[in-house]
């Protein structure tokens, strides 16, 4: 009866719910530049209409600044009950920059054919109305006997998390006992990759096109290296994950500068790398092996110096014991919600939940998403949502809630 009243509920507001996510959607977080404190103290003026009191936490502009952003206001809203456990609700405002190709506006928050066009409609804006409306259908109900539900709403997924989740947790702000996530379809990660970043700067000496043997080529020298990288990442295809869904390592190079002028001998080039790791993997023994290959490829080029710098170690979620209760509950509800099974699965992607399970904090990722990521065309143009999946996630998270809280 009470799982009837909960999807009752959420149907009779998902209008309001509806609204409250094209508010958000159209307060825009590109990050850069990340000037994200204005879409924090909307999101905090619209949950008070809610009678939800959201505790503002800005981080200090200069570590702000220092991290590439320009303002982090993280949020959280306590709910407590009674005695017993506390389970955390987190989702990310921040979000890469909309990029070319849309049809529709990115901050516009349309609604064509039931779904809702925008940058982060569906990762992770959407899971702030999944939570916040899930949280109160659950208390319509009344409110829980034992426990306590909080909203993170945080502002730093983008650039690793560290100055949102970690801030929170490195400052004491926050220890819940349980944790559900920003999702991004229907099923339940309980696991995901990690990824290191880095920064090759492949030095050589500028000459003029006329005189090259009086320069010494650092395009010719990065070409080598980049070989080099490219043959390992061939390898790694050999070495499989366990973890269902997660399949292999692989190394993607997505940005190189260099040169000054076409008819000079380019004295610098410079490449960022993309390293991902599945998590059986030890990440101090990957970054060796990623550092000491370009170490022996830019030693065969004479007159090379290279300098390696780490912009981000994210590391592997792995699934903790005590997350059984989250996975059996939200599996159970999600198959009831939207007819199939929901399957346990770990994701290729790297997000902020890690910083949570390095807490010791057994958590899932779980939210508003189609049957796939690739569906909501995230971090691609018209990104977008069903609406129907956030109606449907809604009702699974107020269950799971209301069956773990009693």
């Amino acid at each position: 009866m009470n799982e009837a009243q909960l999807d009752a509920w959420i149907d009779a507001h998902f209008d309001e719910q509806v609204r409250f996510l094209q508010e958000l959607v159209r307060v825009p977080t590109d990050t850069p530049p990340g000037d994200n404190a204005p879409h924090a103290e909307r999101t905090a003026e619209l949950l008070k209409a809610f009678g939800f009191e959201a505790e503002k936490h800005p981080v200090e502009p200069a570590d702000a600044q220092a991290h590439g952003m320009s303002s982090i206001t993280n949020l959280i809203v306590r709910r407590r009950y009674g005695p017993g456990p506390t389970i955390a609700l987190n989702a990310h405002g921040d979000v890469v920059p909309p990029g070319e190709g849309w049809t529709h506006d990115p901050y516009g928050a349309e609604i064509v054919d039931g779904q809702m066009y925008g940058r982060a409609a569906a990762v992770s804006k959407s899971d702030f109305a999944t939570y916040a409306f899930a949280v109160r259908a659950l208390e319509s109900l009344g409110p829980p006997r034992q426990g306590a539900v909080e909203l993170h709403f945080t502002y730093d997924e983008e650039f690793g998390g560290e100055l949102g989740p970690g801030w929170l947790l490195r400052h004491g702000l926050t220890k819940p006992d349980l944790l559900i996530a920003a999702g991004f379809s229907h099923e339940v990660i309980t696991a995901h990759n990690g990824c290191l970043q880095l920064e090759v700067t492949v030095h050589g000496k500028m000459a003029h096109a006329a005189v090259p043997a009086t320069g010494v080529d650092a395009l010719q020298a990065a070409v080598r290296i980049l070989n080099a990288l490219y043959a390992l990442n061939d390898g790694y295809r050999q070495l499989r994950s366990q973890v269902p869904g997660i399949t292999h390592p692989y190394l993607n190079v997505g940005r190189i500068v260099g040169g000054t002028h076409t008819n000079v001998v380019p004295g610098k080039v410079v490449f960022k790398l993309d390293r991902r790791m599945i998590p059986e993997e030890d990440p101090a023994q990957v970054e060796a092996a990623v550092r000491d290959t370009i170490a022996q490829a830019a030693g065969a080029c004479p007159g090379i110096q290279v300098e390696v710098r780490r912009l981000l170690l994210a590391r592997s979620m792995k699934p903790l014991p005590g997350n059984r209760p989250l996975v059996e509950a939200i599996r159970k509800h999600g198959q009831a919600v939207f007819g199939h099974d929901i399957p346990a699965v770990g994701t290729p992607l790297y997000t902020d939940v890690r910083l949570y399970a390095e807490s010791g904090i057994p958590g899932v990722i779980y939210g508003a998403g189609p049957r796939t990521v690739l569906e909501s065309h995230a971090k691609r143009a018209d990104e977008r949502l069903d609406l129907e999946d956030l109606r449907g996630a809604t009702k699974v998270v107020a269950r799971t809630l209301h069956e773990l809280l009693g």
